[in-house]
């Protein structure tokens, strides 16, 4: 009978810290799961970026990127969509003036991250002093927290460099009041740029936001090459 009753005591000394365990285990995974799911959000944001047209574009020398040498913005064009560099901040977007989708640092591809000082025609305060023909040190800036999830970032792969994607040319003939809402930038984005992206982040975005249309039976013109 003793024993009985001593065994029960320890069932119930032991029963809170096993609930403890078992409140604590979903805990424990769930940055894992949150850094899975990081994604460039929906373009909804006006960052005070107004051009009166589609921004001439050159592309940087050995590089599948383009910059916008006429503007002062750190404006680039890569890989089928539009990047911007303002308030220590990376956003993108599928249309020269948005609207703008936040991109976290831990998501922009490396050959954006890789473009070299001399070509950001507003860099912030903390460039200065760093090698112009270099890229910019990002893991300086974002702390060793992100350099530890980007080690080699800066040093081009093995594989060979993509060509650069085409321009999206047909939106030079939207401006000022012509310049689409975001429901018929999709529409338009489907029927004249065919263009497929090759970055995980950049394809996952066209899906999430692609025109109705694209689903069905293609229309209209073919993408401008």
């Amino acid at each position: 009978m003793r024993q009985s009753r001593a065994t029960g005591s320890a069932v119930f000394r032991f029963a809170p810290m096993l609930l403890l365990a078992l409140l604590l285990a979903p805990v424990v995974a769930l940055p894992a799961t949150a850094q899975v799911n990081i994604a460039i959000g929906a373009p909804s944001i006006d960052i005070g970026i107004h051009f009166p047209a589609l921004p001439s574009l050159t592309v940087v020398p050995g590089t599948p990127v383009y910059y916008a040498p006429s503007v002062d913005t750190n404006f680039f064009f890569y890989d089928g969509m539009y990047w911007v560099f303002k308030d220590d901040t990376w956003y993108a977007s599928s249309w020269y003036n948005g609207p703008w989708a936040v991109v976290d640092p831990d998501i922009v591809p490396d050959f954006i991250l890789r473009v070299p000082v001399r070509y950001y025609r507003h860099p912030p305060s903390y460039f200065h002093g760093w090698a112009a023909n270099a890229p910019p040190r990002w893991g300086e800036h974002w702390g060793k927290s992100w350099e530890g999830k980007h080690a080699g970032w800066e040093q081009a792969a093995h594989a060979p460099i993509p060509r650069a994607a085409p321009v999206p040319t047909y939106q030079r003939q939207y401006t000022g009041k012509r310049y689409p809402t975001p429901q018929q930038q999709a529409v338009l984005h489907s029927q004249h740029y065919k263009y497929q992206p090759h970055e995980a982040v950049v394809q996952q975005h066209y899906q999430q936001h692609a025109a109705p249309q694209q689903h069905g039976h293609a229309q209209g013109e073919e993408g401008h090459r």
